[in-house]
């Protein structure tokens, strides 16, 4: 059972106050699933003050009960995974065992953001007088606005939700309306486990519209966005006029780079299901593999074979390894990438088409030789598709990961440890994973540079953003 999904403002789910709704559609068969509650400027003006009470709340609240608060909300999350995870499937269209999965390392998140909010340390500076105390102090920043996407659904309000209330901040989620449910369920685990009425409020509605009155709203300190770097930019620009934090998780377009020493069976199979995971709607999905000449034909089929050995097909069927894409958006960009990599002369070497008629399901794709002008070698395909070209030299690969304006993350296999340094010195990126797939974690910093955003959302970095720095300088008493 699918349910319709409601706003959740000061510690209440209620509908819209226009009663305004919003159709959710299953991606796997195209039917309306269930409606959504849609925002608008009353709702959001009560939520703000909901944020603005809840703040003065939580903040006061010590940093060892909001931890044990936190980790509540961990268990939760837990226990109910198997229970949230078909209501992703059914909005999302990834299967139910990759959903699982997201539902129990977003549980992981809220655990290590729950230690975090124990260790949010100042310091005391050494004094140039006697009788002079000079400390360092954390505090939070304020109420949070937070934009987040539909590839996945909890684990990226997760990090925000769970950096901003280990700082002590409130927040305000602007969730995606495409994936409602699951993210409602991440705020109903938090809201059981007794985080008070306001710190945590929920609402849907028009990106655009939610957006432009939020970010310069005075009750807003922060901002952080998951998004396309052409939006992350306009709402980045928007918050520098009212001088608010911002975090911006951007676009990608990761290179691979698999020098001929590596072990290429080992490449191909592990980087085939990292770049089908999610029908590659990731934004640090592998896409322009690059290979070393020596490897490239026994990379290419070898990758190919992973690729065809794929069982697409709805995400709730037992068997079925790679779901459908989540919108019909994403389907008509993959046949327009396919058609102008053919014009371009890149080989369609498995895949490349639209399957059935029902619902939002492509080939999984591989595509040799595709020249630098193709619009899939420039812009993110963020579909299953992966692009394999040959390279000679080390200098070669390098020019060739570097030259877009991108810096999200990258991957590299090789058996020399002098390679795998020089890569990871010379690959301009926030992220890069060597010899196995080692990103997204919580413990480990995650953010891009160049257009690819800035700011980390994971380890121990992550919570700084959500605090102000004080300085305290006392004489005397």
């Amino acid at each position: 059972m699918y349910p319709n999904t409601q706003l959740f403002i000061d510690g209440a789910w209620c509908d819209a106050a226009s009663g305004r709704t919003l159709p959710i559609m299953n991606p796997a068969t195209g039917k309306e699933i269930g409606r959504l509650a849609h925002a608008e400027k009353a709702d959001l003006d009560r939520a703000l003050e909901a944020a603005q009470k809840g703040f003065a709340v939580w903040r006061k609240i010590s940093a060892f009960e909001r931890s044990k608060i936190m980790r509540k909300a961990a268990n939760l999350m837990r226990d109910r995974a198997d229970a949230i995870a078909p209501l992703m499937t059914q909005e999302q269209g990834k299967t139910v065992a990759e959903a699982k999965m997201e539902i129990l390392a977003g549980a992981d998140t809220i655990d290590w953001f729950a230690e975090e909010a124990r260790r949010t340390y100042g310091r005391v500076i050494p004094a140039r007088a006697e009788g002079v105390y000079q400390l360092v102090i954390k505090e939070p920043v304020g109420p949070v606005a937070a934009f987040t996407p539909w590839n996945f659904p909890v684990n990226q309000i997760v990090r925000k939700l769970s950096a901003a209330l280990a700082a002590g901040c409130s927040i305000i989620i602007k969730a995606p309306e495409e994936t409602p449910a699951s993210p409602a369920e991440l705020i109903r685990a938090y809201a059981d486990a007794g985080v008070p009425a306001g710190v945590v409020n929920l609402v849907y509605g028009v990106p655009a519209e939610i957006s432009s009155y939020l970010i310069p709203h005075p009750v807003i300190r922060k901002i952080s966005f998951t998004g396309s770097t052409v939006v992350g930019k306009q709402l980045a620009a928007m918050a520098g006029q009212h001088m608010k934090r911002v975090t911006m998780e951007l676009g990608g377009h990761a290179p691979v780079i698999v020098f001929d020493d590596a072990d290429v069976e080992l490449a191909a199979k592990t980087m085939a299901g990292s770049k089908y995971r999610n029908a590659g709607q990731v934004c640090v999905s592998p896409t322009r593999f690059l290979v070393q000449e020596g490897v490239y034909n026994k990379f290419v089929d070898k990758f190919v074979e992973a690729t065809q050995a794929l069982k697409v097909g709805n995400g709730l069927e037992a068997g079925v390894t790679m779901g459908s894409l989540a919108n019909p958006r994403r389907t008509s960009a993959m046949e327009v990438n396919v058609e102008d990599a053919q014009k371009h002369g890149g080989k369609v070497r498995t895949g490349g088409h639209r399957i059935g008629k029902e619902g939002n399901f492509f080939e999984p794709t591989v595509i040799t030789e595709l020249p630098n002008d193709a619009k899939a070698m420039n812009d993110e395909p963020f579909g299953p598709m992966a692009i394999v070209n040959p390279f000679k030299t080390f200098d070669d690969a390098i020019k060739e990961a570097n030259r877009l304006p991108f810096g999200l993350a990258a991957y590299a296999w090789t058996k020399s440890a002098k390679t795998a340094n020089a890569v990871a010195n010379a690959v301009e990126t926030g992220m890069i994973t060597i010899n196995h797939l080692g990103l997204a974690i919580p413990e480990v910093p995650f953010g891009g540079v160049k257009d690819s955003g800035y700011g980390t959302e994971g380890g121990s970095e992550a919570i700084e953003a959500y605090l102000n720095t004080k300085f305290v300088s006392q004489f005397g008493l």
